[in-house]
């Protein structure tokens, strides 16, 4: 699973790469993300792991795998994630608006976990 990860981190969607250079680093609210990182039988697009919080970019292929992203949302909920979906095209046009959505549901978690 390690060696699909890194194939899938050398193949990264323009997508994937912009907002990566902006999630990296701890720059989004001092969080540290994860990319193409393996959670159960999955490969996460983003994961920050001290706030539970994946973050998958889908392309148009998604459109046919409604059932199969469903499943795997509903695993990943299961042990305790929240996921976050953004389409490709989103991400290349409006990348501060899927950080701010990001960056609120990290704090959603934080403040959740305070109680």
């Amino acid at each position: 699973m390690n060696d699909f990860a890194k194939v899938l981190r050398r193949n990264a969607t323009d997508a994937e790469r912009r907002l990566w250079s902006r999630l990296r680093n701890r720059q989004l609210g001092g969080f540290r993300f994860r990319r193409q990182r393996s959670i159960g039988p999955y490969i996460c697009d983003f994961v920050c792991l001290s706030a539970r919080v994946v973050v998958e970019l889908d392309g148009s292929q998604h459109i046919e795998d409604t059932a199969y992203d469903a499943r795997r949302d509903a695993i990943l909920k299961a042990n305790g994630f929240r996921v976050l979906r953004f389409w490709n095209a989103d991400v290349m046009a409006r990348v501060d608006a899927v950080l701010e959505t990001i960056f609120e549901a990290l704090h959603d978690e934080e403040m959740e976990g305070r109680f």
